[in-house]
C-alpha cells in the first residue's frame, strides 16, 4: 500500500510530533511503499524568516534520519523540490468550492489563535490535496485535527474524477486513536502554535526545565490523584512499559507520591528513550553532504511519480495535446 505523509518545518520537532506521527511513520515504512516529505511550502503560512526555514528544514531531515528513516525503502524529499505539486494545486483550486474551504476547522482554529489570515492558510487544504493525489496515495497518517482535510481531498478527487475521468486514487486517513492528543506542558495539545512543546532533541537542561514546569492541579503529596485526568500521567505513559505504567497508576490512586517526583521520573525516561537517536543524529550532522544526497535522490523518485500523474491530469483537462 502507498503511504504518504508530510511534516512542516515550522519549528523544532517535539514529542507530539514523535508520538502522533513520526513513530508511526517509522513503523509503516517497513511493510508499505512510504513517501514522506518535508512540507516547506506549507510552512510558509507560519514561517516568514528565510534562514529559519532553511534551518528548520535541515533539522527535520536530520531528525527523521536519526529516528530511523530507512532510505532504501522510503522516498524522502523536500516538497519544494517537486514543482509538479504546486502546478496540480492550481488545477485543483479551479474545482474547489469556496464553501468547502470555509468550513475547514483548521483555518478557523489558526485564526482564533492569532495567525494572520492569508490566502495560503485558507487554501492550505488544496495544496495538501495536491500533495496526496499526485502520488496516488492510498493511506495518509494524520492527526485527528487533520481528518477533515483528508475528507476535503476525497471531495476534490471525486469532483475531478466525475468531470474528467478516473485519474485519482481516493485516499483514506489513518489515525492512531490512543495517541491522538499528546499533552503539552500547559495541559493543552502539544503544538508549536501554543508554545507548549518539549523538543525531541532539545538540550537536557531545557527538557528538564520544561518537564518540571508542567501544569498540574493543586493536590498535595498525600492526596490520591486521578491518573485519567492527569496530563503528566498521560505523557509518562508514552515512555513507560505496561508494568511501569500500572505501578505509576497505583501510586497516583493511593496517594503519597508528589507531582515533583513523577516529573523527575518522566524527565529521565525522555532522556533515556532518545539517547541512541541523539548519537545517530550527531553522525548525520557530520555528514551533511549525505543528507543532501538523500533528499535529492528522493525528490527525483517523487518527481517521476508526480510527473506521470500530472501528465494524465493535463491531458484530461485539455491543456496537453
Amino acid at each position: 500500500m502507498r503511504i504518504l505523509s508530510g511534516i512542516q518545518p515550522s519549528g523544532k520537532l517535539h514529542l507530539g510530533n514523535y508520538f502522533g506521527a513520526i513513530k508511526q511513520h517509522m513503523h509503516l515504512q517497513h511493510d508499505n511503499q512510504a513517501i514522506y516529505f518535508i512540507a516547506d511550502y506549507h510552512a510558509l503560512t507560519t514561517v516568514g524568516d528565510p534562514q529559519a526555514l532553511r534551518e528548520n528544514t535541515l533539522n527535520v531531515a536530520l531528525d527523521y534520519l536519526a529516528l530511523g528513516l530507512d532510505t532504501q525503502k522510503t522516498i524522502f524529499f523536500k516538497q519544494s523540490d517537486v514543482p509538479q505539486v504546486t502546478e496540480l494545486a492550481w488545477i485543483l483550486s479551479s474545482l474547489t468550492p469556496m464553501g468547502l474551504l470555509e468550513r475547514c476547522h483548521s483555518y478557523k482554529d489558526k485564526i482564533a489563535h492569532g495567525i494572520f489570515p492569508n490566502h495560503a492558510i485558507f487554501a492550505y487544504p488544496v495544496l495538501m490535496a495536491a500533495d496526496i493525489l499526485i502520488y496516488q496515495s492510498e493511506l495518509v497518517p494524520v492527526g485527528k485535527d487533520q481528518k477533515q482535510h483528508i475528507e476535503v481531498t476525497r471531495d476534490i478527487a471525486l469532483k475531478f474524477n466525475s468531470r474528467y475521468g478516473e485519474i485519482f486514487t481516493l485516499p483514506k486517513e489513518l489515525i492512531v486513536e490512543e495517541h491522538e492528543v499528546i499533552p503539552g506542558i500547559d495541559g493543552q495539545k502539544m503544538s508549536k502554535s501554543y508554545n507548549n512543546t518539549i523538543g525531541i532533541f532539545e538540550s537536557e537542561k531545557s527538557i528538564k526545565r520544561k518537564v518540571m514546569s508542567m501544569v498540574t492541579d493543586s493536590k498535595t503529596v498525600a492526596e490520591p490523584k486521578d491518573p485519567d485526568q492527569s496530563n503528566l500521567f498521560a505523557l509518562y505513559s508514552l515512555f513507560a512499559d505496561p508494568d511501569e505504567r500500572e505501578a505509576m497508576e497505583q501510586k497516583f490512586r493511593a496517594g503519597g507520591t508528589g507531582y515533583g517526583a513523577v516529573k523527575k521520573e518522566l524527565f529521565q525516561k525522555i532522556i533515556d528513550y532518545f539517547a541512541p537517536y541523539r548519537e545517530m543524529r550527531k553522525e548525520f550532522e557530520n555528514s551533511l553532504d549525505n543528507v543532501e544526497r538523500i533528499l535529492t535522490e528522493g525528490a527525483q523518485k517523487a518527481a517521476e511519480i508526480a510527473g506521470t500523474t500530472l501528465n494524465k491530469v493535463k491531458q484530461a483537462i485539455g491543456v496537453l495535446f
